[in-house]
C-alpha cells in the first residue's frame, strides 16, 4: 500500500471517530478500535466514501489484556503496519476509590494505562526502522493540574500519560518519530453520558470552557506533525495550564475541594 496507516483506538465517537475523519483527510488509511461494531463500521463506510481511502474496522475490548494482540493481528493479516497511532481509548469510572470494586479499578488501569503502553512498544520499533511515525496519546487538562475527589484514578493515568509522551518524544528526537500527549480540557463528546456525569457538568461548567470534538482532534494532529510534546487546545485550557504551574500546591488543593464537586461524581 502506498498510503500511510493511522490507527486510532476508541474510536468509535467523539475525539477518536474526530482523529480518524482527520487522519483519512490527510491521506491515511485509517484502522478504527473500539468495542461497539456497529459504530465503528458506520464510520469506516462514511471515511471511504468521503476521503477515497481504506477504512479497517477493528472490533476489541481493550480491557481485555488480550485487546492489543487483537487489532495487531488483524492489521498483520492485512499486511499493514501502523505509522500513526492515537491512544484514545478511555473512560471515567465515577466514585471514591475505595467505593468502586478493585475489579473496576484494575480494568480501568489496563484500559488508560497498560493497553497504551503496550500498543506503542509493540508500534515503535517499525516506525523508528522505517523512520517515520506519529504518536498521539490523549491525555488530558486533568493530567496537568491537581487531582480533584472522585474518579480517583483518572488524572493520576492522564499525569502518567503527558511524562509517558513526553520522555518517548526525547527519545525519539532523531528517529522521525513524533509523540506528543494531547491534553484537552471539557470536550463535546459521549464520555460524561457515559459516565453519568452529563446533567452534572453541564449545569456546573460553564460553556466558554467547552471545545468540540474535531477542534481537539485537529491540535492533536498539528502538535504530532511538529512533533511538540504537549499540545493543551483552547485559550482557556491554556491558561489553566499555566497557572497551575505557578499556584501553590496547597491553594490549588483547596480549590480542587471547592470546585471538583462541580464536574466529578464522589
Amino acid at each position: 500500500m502506498a498510503r500511510r496507516l493511522a490507527l486510532i483506538t476508541g474510536a468509535s465517537a467523539g475525539i477518536g471517530a474526530a482523529s480518524a475523519r482527520i487522519y483519512a483527510s490527510h491521506g491515511y488509511d485509517v484502522a478504527l478500535t473500539a468495542r461497539r461494531a456497529d459504530r465503528l463500521e458506520g464510520l469506516a463506510a462514511e471515511i471511504t466514501l468521503r476521503s477515497g481511502v481504506e477504512a479497517y474496522a477493528i472490533p476489541a475490548d481493550l480491557s481485555d489484556p488480550a485487546g492489543t494482540d487483537t487489532v495487531l493481528a488483524a492489521l498483520a493479516e492485512q499486511g499493514r503496519v501502523v505509522d500513526a497511532l492515537v491512544n484514545n481509548a478511555g473512560y471515567g469510572l465515577p466514585g471514591t476509590y475505595a467505593s468502586t470494586s478493585w475489579a473496576d479499578q484494575a480494568m480501568f488501569l489496563q484500559v488508560m494505562l497498560t493497553s497504551v503502553c503496550e500498543m506503542t512498544h509493540k508500534v515503535l520499533p517499525g516506525m523508528v526502522e522505517r523512520r517515520f511515525g506519529r504518536i498521539v496519546n490523549v491525555a488530558s487538562l486533568a493530567g496537568l493540574v491537581p487531582g480533584a475527589a472522585g474518579h480517583t484514578l483518572y488524572a493520576a493515568t492522564k499525569g502518567f500519560l503527558v511524562k509517558f509522551s513526553q520522555s518517548l518524544h526525547l527519545e525519539n528526537l532523531s528517529t522521525g518519530v513524533h509523540v506528543s500527549a494531547l491534553c484537552p480540557g471539557f470536550t463535546y463528546s459521549e464520555f460524561h453520558d457515559v459516565n453519568g456525569t452529563r446533567a452534572q457538568v453541564s449545569q456546573g461548567v460553564p460553556e466558554w470552557l467547552w471545545l468540540g470534538a474535531d477542534e481537539v482532534a485537529a491540535a492533536g494532529y498539528e502538535a504530532a506533525e511538529a512533533n511538540r510534546s504537549i499540545c493543551v487546545p483552547g485559550a482557556p485550557n491554556k491558561a489553566i495550564a499555566a497557572i497551575a504551574k505557578v499556584v501553590p500546591d496547597d491553594w490549588a488543593l483547596a480549590l480542587m475541594a471547592s470546585q471538583g464537586s462541580r464536574f466529578r461524581k464522589v
